[in-house]
């Protein structure tokens, strides 16, 4: 592969976790699992071993609608392994909210807790594009803050 076309994989990749993210914060669940390769894995933070499109739709539909998210992306890196295939890694900064909360010119109060974690997915490029093949997601710190009142 050229330099260009490694270039052009890893963006692709990039974009394809950055819009999994968007995906979930939008509660788009069938956006969502269409990122996902049709046999894909899926480790939640807390073990829970999720395995194909429905299985990780059925999961995600199931929370509740009054939960808001906003999941940052950092410190991505993508690294292609062979033609086709990619690894990525990436932080997470999560904030969580309730739709029921006022909406003030500072937005919403968020939820007490954020959490710090990280996804690691291997990436294959299917006749659909770039797809998540599996994905281990974990949190590694988690903090409360004090409430404004």
């Amino acid at each position: 592969m050229s330099t260009l076309e490694i270039l052009l994989a890893e963006k692709a990749c990039r974009d394809l976790v950055v819009a999994a993210a968007t995906a979930v914060d939008g509660q788009d669940y069938e956006g969502l699992v269409q990122l996902f390769s049709i046999d894909a894995s899926l480790t939640r933070p807390d073990g829970t071993l999720l395995r194909g499109r429905q299985a990780i739709f059925d999961a995600y539909v199931s929370r509740s609608s009054e939960r808001l998210t906003q999941h940052l992306i950092c410190n991505h890196v993508v690294h292609l392994t062979s033609p086709g295939h990619a690894e990525s890694h990436c932080m997470i900064l999560l904030w969580s909210g309730q739709r029921s909360a006022t909406l003030t010119g500072k937005g919403r109060l968020a939820d007490p807790q954020e959490q710090l974690g990280e996804i690691d997915d291997q990436l294959v490029l299917s006749p659909e594009g770039w797809r998540i093949q599996s994905r281990q997601a974990r949190f590694t710190f988690y903090k409360d803050k004090v409430l404004a009142t």
